[in-house]
């Protein structure tokens, strides 16, 4: 096995008295997709704002590319956030700005020194690499969902970097759209070799993108395994995730 870009042990998280990591594990390795299946509110979220730096947590360890996140401060954190990709579930398009702006944000704050043809050929080449290039004078107002979320995610990438945090990439996505942003997932791997962590509630998105899941029930990662690994697992609240999703 590769090495590990991420490796959390004992994690923990409450808010008051509600505790929603209660012991979490896992170990992501270079090059490799896992998604992070649960039900809604089962802490999938709190979890990768965690990894980035976003949230606290109350007991345990996170170390990213090797570094011990908790303890990163200023401009450590700021450099360590630029090699973190997180694609927000509402894509986080600023609504005031162009595409070809929205691009350009994050290049223009953390990269000194771009001509303004770098920058241009930067976001053409990214919005080119989600197949949207066509979109790049317009505003995010007049795109679909799915086109927010690819422009979303093509931002995200702007910066390349070496880990990818998904937020729900489908959420609230038709079926069709659901399956080009899974293709979408697999490509990104495929053309930046960047290490993913997929949230979601979607079987089919785990199944699709992902090398391996990790079941998260009661605050912990009972299951951990490939797709089917998973969902092979007699345990009832495994099961019982499984048919309401595919329900026949």
């Amino acid at each position: 096995m590769s090495e590990s870009v991420i490796s959390i042990q004992g994690l923990r998280k409450s808010f008051g008295d509600l505790h929603v990591l209660r012991g979490v594990d896992l170990e992501l390795h270079r090059g490799e997709n896992v998604a992070v299946l649960g039900r809604s509110g089962s802490g999938k979220s709190v979890l990768i704002k965690i990894i980035a730096g976003l949230l606290k947590p109350d007991s345990g360890q996170v170390f990213v590319l090797g570094q011990d996140v908790e303890r990163l401060r200023g401009k450590e954190l700021d450099a360590f956030r630029q090699k973190i990709g997180f694609s927000f579930q509402n894509s986080a398009l600023y609504d005031s700005m162009s595409i070809r702006e929205n691009l350009e944000f994050p290049l223009v704050r953390n990269v000194r020194n771009l001509s303004r043809a770098e920058i241009n050929r930067a976001v053409e080449e990214g919005l080119d690499g989600v197949g949207l290039l066509q979109t790049i004078d317009q505003m995010p107002s007049e795109l679909s969902g799915g086109q927010r979320k690819r422009i979303g995610i093509a931002r995200t990438l702007m910066l390349k970097p070496e880990i990818m945090l998904y937020d729900e990439p489908t959420s609230g996505l038709d079926p069709i759209t659901s399956v080009e942003i899974n293709k979408l997932i697999n490509e990104v791997r495929e053309r930046t070799g960047a290490s993913s962590i997929v949230i979601t509630h979607d079987l089919t998105c785990a199944k699709t993108t992902a090398d391996r899941v990790a079941m998260l029930l009661d605050g912990t990662f009972e299951r951990i395994g490939t797709f089917e690994e998973v969902f092979t697992d007699p345990d009832e609240r495994v099961q019982q995730f499984y048919n309401y999703k595919f329900v026949e």
